[in-house]
């Protein structure tokens, strides 16, 4: 039974997240205070938090950059605000999805159980793509660039991997956002954008004119396969 981590300070709130989550079949823990995350999450294992932005204690931006740190988790936000600052921000710093509140029950369930069949997908097979200095391990999912280590999420991971293994062939913002969260791309979602954005500042891209990950206007990104030699 997955064990989830749900940490919301509103106590109505969080209780019928709990229950409901519960009659789904899933294992959840809970916490009303951000300051608390870190500790509780040394001590005890969970396969996805489901962590509220504002929070005492220490907000959920913070909590999130902290706990991205060190655990690889899946990380669901929820935040009051629609703004995309917010959404912006919280996949930035690492989080894998968000929903706004107030959350419909059965979105937010859906958005839960897609984390954690991403997260438990595991290749059997050996698979590795290479591009000058980088090298890409798909069974290990480690990334080197230069005989350096680069350490991305789960889902950046699984990002490179498709644009990587389409090098040369455009792929549209629509295809890449139905492949990564499993639903249609509304014209609005940034969450595509920003996981393109930070593999690009791992792995050394030009953030104003990037030349290894580039985005072609009108049509989506494109991996260029000989722009890796350092």
């Amino acid at each position: 039974m997955p064990k989830i981590l749900l940490v919301e300070d509103d106590l109505g709130l969080q209780q019928l997240t709990k229950d409901y989550l519960e009659h789904n079949g899933l294992e959840v823990a809970v916490l009303e205070r951000g300051d608390e995350v870190f500790s509780y999450l040394e001590k005890n294992h969970a396969d996805l938090m489901i962590l509220d932005v504002m929070l005492p204690g220490k907000d959920g931006f913070s909590v999130c950059r902290q706990v991205r740190d060190k655990f690889s988790l899946p990380i669901l936000m929820l935040t009051a605000k629609s703004e995309d600052f917010d959404q912006v921000l919280g996949l930035e710093l690492g989080a894998d999805d968000y929903v706004i509140k107030p959350a419909e029950p059965r979105v937010l369930l859906a958005r839960v159980n897609a984390l954690l069949r991403r997260g438990q997908t595991v290749t059997k097979t050996s698979e590795e793509l290479q591009f000058g200095d980088l090298i890409i391990d798909k069974t290990s999912r480690i990334v080197q660039l230069s005989d350096k280590e680069i350490v991305l999420t789960s889902h950046e991971f699984e990002l490179l991997w498709l644009l990587a293994s389409n090098a040369g062939q455009v792929l549209s913002r629509e295809h890449v956002h139905q492949h990564m969260i499993g639903r249609q791309y509304d014209g609005l979602d940034r969450t595509v954008d920003v996981r393109v954005s930070r593999i690009r500042k791992k792995l050394g891209d030009n953030s104003d004119k990037p030349f290894r990950i580039k985005t072609v206007w009108g049509q989506g990104y494109l991996f260029v396969s000989d722009a890796w030699d350092l």
